[in-house]
């Protein structure tokens, strides 16, 4: 049914259970994976005077987190049973929400897994939903974890 599934990943719990999803899927359709990390644009352009040293340190920490999140990934890829063949992609400059549909249609992707931290209410309200915006505006299926 799947032969290419797209997991969004930030190497937080709720996109590691997502991720735990996405490669059983993967195992059981023989489907490939590719996990993305989005990080979202620097949020002090056009405020003031920039200052490169900022937005290098703020890209070069997003590098390294994507890396974690996707070391987690590839551990689960590998452990388990058959492999699952992974790629992995760091999207830069774009809000996480636009970069996971946008990234899921470049791959051809046939689902998106992602994770949800489960918020209500207010805490909803204030904080948003990268979840309900990927639902709402992807074209593909959407399976949220929680």
């Amino acid at each position: 049914m799947f032969k290419s599934i797209l997991l969004a990943t930030d190497g937080s719990a709720a996109s590691t259970n997502a991720a735990r999803m996405a490669v059983d899927l993967a195992r059981v359709h023989g489907a490939k994976l590719t996990a993305v990390y989005v990080s979202d644009p620097y949020p002090y352009l056009g405020v003031g005077e920039v200052n490169p040293m900022g937005y290098q340190a703020y890209s070069a920490a997003a590098q390294q987190l994507a890396a974690q999140a996707h070391a987690q990934v590839e551990v689960m890829c590998k452990s388990g049973g058959a492999a699952v063949p992974l790629a992995v992609q760091l999207v830069e400059d774009v809000g996480a929400a636009a970069g996971i549909v946008q990234t899921a249609q470049g791959v051809g992707a046939d689902v998106i897994v992602l994770g949800s931290h489960g918020r209500s209410g207010i805490a909803r309200l204030m904080l948003g939903s990268v979840a309900a915006r990927v639902v709402a505006e992807s074209p593909i299926p959407v399976l949220v974890c929680r």
